[in-house]
């Protein structure tokens, strides 16, 4: 059994990565910490879990770990890295983005290796330290990525992304807190957010891309999923796009290829991102779903875990979506 733990357990995306883990074949939960919620038990902060742990939150994390995955906010992981002895055979799983870029992921002797499978698959398999990608990172870039792969990524990608309240985090803010999110949808950061400069850097590291990304972030009114709508310039039919879609992602099961249009039911609840290719006169229009807490978070933070370990990939991430 691989001996996992788990820094800064009591968030929404460590939530999601406890209920994966309490449920898969091949994983002993040794050790979940939180400095706000040590000593009480996982399930009375996590209520979804009654019944299925009496574990309690640590105030330490654990020696005794095979992975550690860090859940904790944005400038936590490098800081917790600089001071946490996790033993020279512990391997690393961050949920942050304190080293997904080229210029902060080197760390002594090692680096941490960017955790998109769909990129990086063989790296990640002999990895010792993964980023995580950001939530609405993955969806754009599996959006773009059998283009730029092809060379045909050669204009400007404009994108609109809509993202659940879920992707703020669990401490309320002005603009998350449910009486101002419902019936209420808003743009935040445009062309100016923090996950621009991974996927321009995916991107560039599958192919070629020089060009600019337009990106615009949405507040939709509800609370898990991301659905990404994005186009481009494309010299080519439809049915082209769809093969050369459906061809790079082929050996990716998380990752569907739909003649269909795609639906954000589709994907809450599961580990897939779900896309959808059509050319109108010269621009390709991509449509993609996934869910910003598992597809997007903690659900890739374990199909990375399963890579990492030899594991089938799919182990433990065979969940159903909500149809209703």
């Amino acid at each position: 059994m691989i001996k996992v733990g788990i820094a800064g357990a009591a968030g929404y995306t460590a939530g999601e990565l406890l209920r994966l883990l309490i449920n898969h074949p091949e994983t002993e939960l040794v050790s979940a910490q939180s400095n706000s919620q040590k000593g009480k038990k996982i399930s009375d902060i996590h209520t979804d879990l009654e019944g299925e742990t009496d574990l309690c939150f640590d105030a330490d994390l654990s020696k005794d770990c095979d992975v550690v995955f860090l859940c904790m906010g944005h400038g936590k992981s490098r800081e917790f890295m600089e001071t946490t002895d996790l033993g020279a055979n512990t391997n690393v799983i961050d949920l942050s983005h304190d080293f997904r870029l080229a210029d902060t992921c080197a760390w002594k002797n090692d680096e941490f290796i960017y955790g998109l499978p769909e990129l990086n698959k063989d790296a990640v398999r002999s990895a010792k330290y993964i980023a995580n990608p950001g939530c609405f990172a993955t969806g754009i870039q599996l959006s773009m990525l059998p283009l730029a792969k092809a060379g045909k990524l050669g204009s400007n990608v404009h994108v609109h992304g809509v993202t659940g309240s879920t992707g703020a985090g669990q401490r309320p803010t002005g603009t998350t807190h449910f009486s101002w999110r419902d019936n209420n949808v808003s743009v935040y950061k445009a062309f100016g957010h923090q996950h621009v400069d991974e996927i321009v850097r995916s991107w560039q590291t599958a192919g070629e891309f020089e060009n600019k990304l337009h990106f615009v972030p949405v507040r939709g009114n509800f609370s898990r999923g991301i659905f990404i709508s994005a186009y481009t310039e494309f010299d080519g039919t439809t049915e082209e796009a769809h093969k050369l879609y459906s061809e790079f992602y082929e050996g990716h099961p998380f990752t569907i290829v739909s003649e269909k249009d795609v639906a954000l039911k589709q994907a809450v609840n599961t580990n897939k991102c779900l896309i959808n290719v059509k050319v109108y006169d010269g621009t390709l229009h991509v449509t993609a779903v996934i869910d910003n807490l598992l597809k997007g978070a903690s659900g890739q933070a374990l199909h990375n875990m399963n890579l990492m370990f030899g594991l089938e990939e799919t182990l433990g991430l065979k969940l159903k979506p909500s149809a209703f």
